[in-house]
């Protein structure tokens, strides 16, 4: 299965008690399909005395599965607690954005959608040129001489 097609099969579940492990996760979420993978992040805080973050990622083998098991368990109960259900989404690369260690115009993204073409430049180059017929006069100052005293004109 392509990373694609697994995101489209995985769904988030948030809002998890400190009491729910894998197994509750398993036996809430099989009416809905065959369970891949679940996947219940652990607290990296050395002072931590939660055993997991409070949320799951549960991958079924089947991306129509997953849409019915957020259809059916988004704000469900589970020990007590009200389950955030909805489409996981792919985590961001880590080599894009602004987190990342390489400069924005030198990613693939960013060159694509600010990518200036030949034409564009040249019609820059021949507006600075003044070879573009406009009704502008040729010297932006043209007619501001007497501009450079401040406060009331004498009479």
């Amino acid at each position: 299965m392509t990373d694609a097609a697994r995101w489209k099969a995985t769904v988030y579940v948030g809002g998890l008690a400190s009491v729910v492990t894998i197994r509750n996760l398993h036996d809430a979420f099989i009416p809905f399909g065959e369970i891949a993978d679940i996947t219940l992040p652990k607290n990296d805080a050395p002072n931590a005395t939660e055993p997991h973050r409070g949320f799951a990622y549960v991958e079924f083998e089947d991306a129509e599965d997953a849409k019915e098991a957020i259809d059916n368990m988004d704000q469900s109960e589970l020990f007590g607690r009200v389950l955030k259900v909805s489409a996981a989404k792919p985590p961001k690369s880590a080599e894009e954005g602004l987190g990342s260690k390489t400069a924005i115009w030198e990613q693939e993204g960013w060159l694509a959608e600010h990518n200036v073409s030949e034409e564009d430049r040249a019609a820059a180059a021949a507006g600075a040129k003044g070879t573009v017929n406009d009704d502008r006069p040729e010297d932006p100052m043209q007619g501001l001489e007497g501009l450079d005293v401040a406060g009331p004109k004498p009479e």
